[in-house]
């Protein structure tokens, strides 16, 4: 699944009407309201980089700081064939809303390539990683932009990246990137985060609405890292029984439910869950209107539109991607009683970790696995909260909710500042 140009704009469009929705509920001052509509600051780039082959091939990318009054940026660098300035646009303003809904001290930021890592060599995607941060050198830092992995970046890649960085500046500077192998600084607890954030949310959605979750049914869009580890925790967390995931390549489905440990083997072996045995072959249509207790959308944007929300069958959605439900298919499913964790709350449990990997860095002392989960976990629950109290106080979606109270933080701070 790769995301269109087209799609980029939806993206953008999609994240200035939520944006917009959210001002004209808590009645935003124009001033705030136009600050927010538009990135800070934008960096474009042009990179030569020498190919296997010795042939130099040009390449361009982008970071995109939106907003930091209330911190340093945060935000991942992707990789992506189909990379547009629109998307890094959208995902970095979507940055500044999940960290303010978490309540971490951190604006947004996001960062992007345009290539095709799958087609190139480690050694090529070391030259790009350490000449895009060249370029991008003075541009971030630990008290300015914090990067992280995205979309087909790596732990390795930002091993490369936090190098290059340090040689720049003469000592080591690991704290300019996060997502980075332990031995460099890294978090522990790091790799399921993203799910684990979303998982803890399913479980207090459930409690909020009543809804067994033991042995209840679950399908995956997408089985990447959030999707995979979402089949994972859901079983050992929840109790529940994933039967339906796709990738890129297909989606399967089985009644009786999938392990985790033998679909991932299978997967690692062929490069797809598809031509998994003992599961039917079905449509990405399908699989998203299965009649289940919980969605996992974890691959692309505008996935549930306004075209099949009213099939859509799950209790509850959890956003583990970034944009995966248009406004008008939001609109559709409140209306249904479908319970939606939006993707600024349920997918945060990433920059949440990242944020706690900035943390250990800055001085030095780092956690074990446990602590981490314990604090991912209060965290959540005090997010998942403040969405549903701004829910209930507007009678709104929780979605709207979150950019309530995302919106009404960073304006309080950009006012604080005398930004306007």
């Amino acid at each position: 699944m790769t995301q269109s140009p087209q799609s980029a704009q939806i993206s953008y469009n999609t994240s200035l009407k939520q944006l917009e929705n959210a001002a004209d509920i808590i009645k935003l001052d124009p001033a705030a309201y136009e600050l927010l509509r538009h990135p800070l600051r934008e960096l474009h780039v042009t990179m030569p980089v020498k190919m296997d082959n010795g042939s130099t091939k040009i390449f361009h990318g982008f970071r995109v700081q939106h907003n930091d009054a209330r911190g340093p940026n945060k935000g991942g660098i992707r990789f992506h064939p189909d990379e547009t300035i629109d998307t890094v646009r959208a995902l970095a303003s979507w940055m500044t809303w999940k960290t303010s809904v978490m309540d971490i001290p951190l604006g947004g930021g996001k960062g992007g390539v345009i290539c095709n890592p799958k087609n190139m060599s480690l050694g090529e995607l070391e030259r790009l990683s350490r000449a895009y941060i060249r370029q991008l050198g003075n541009f971030i830092g630990p008290q300015k932009d914090i990067p992280a992995p995205d979309v087909y970046t790596t732990p390795q890649i930002m091993a490369w990246i936090a190098d290059e960085y340090s040689i720049m500046h003469g000592h080591n500077q690991f704290g300019v990137i996060t997502g980075k192998p332990l031995a460099l600084g890294g978090s522990a607890g790091r790799g399921d985060a993203t799910a684990r954030g979303g998982i803890y949310c399913v479980r207090e959605a459930a409690e909020t609405i009543d809804l067994n979750l033991a042995g209840a049914r679950a399908a995956i869009q997408g089985y990447g890292n959030a999707g995979s580890y979402a089949h994972k925790l859901a079983v050992e967390l929840l109790g529940m029984k994933v039967i339906a995931v796709s990738d890129s390549s297909g989606s399967i489905y089985n009644p009786d439910g999938f392990l985790y440990e033998a679909l991932m083997a299978h997967k690692k072996k062929s490069g797809s869950v598809t031509g998994f045995p003992e599961a039917a072959a079905i449509s990405d249509k399908e699989l998203l209107e299965l009649d289940v207790a919980v969605l996992f959308p974890a691959a692309l944007d505008s996935v549930i539109t306004k075209t099949n929300a009213p099939d859509i069958r799950a209790k509850i959605i959890a956003e583990l991607a970034n944009g995966p439900t248009t406004p008008e298919a939001d609109t559709i499913l409140y209306k249904k009683g479908v319970y939606i964790i939006p993707d600024l709350l349920c997918n945060a449990g990433g920059v949440t970790v990242s944020y706690f990997e900035m943390v250990q860095n800055a001085y030095g002392y780092y956690w074990e696995e446990k602590e981490v989960q314990q604090r991912l976990e209060k965290k959540m629950k005090t997010a998942f909260l403040a969405v549903q109290q701004k829910s209930k106080a507007y009678n709104v979606n929780n979605r709207l909710a979150a950019y309530i109270v995302a919106v009404e933080r960073v304006a309080e701070a950009m006012k604080l500042r005398g930004w306007y």
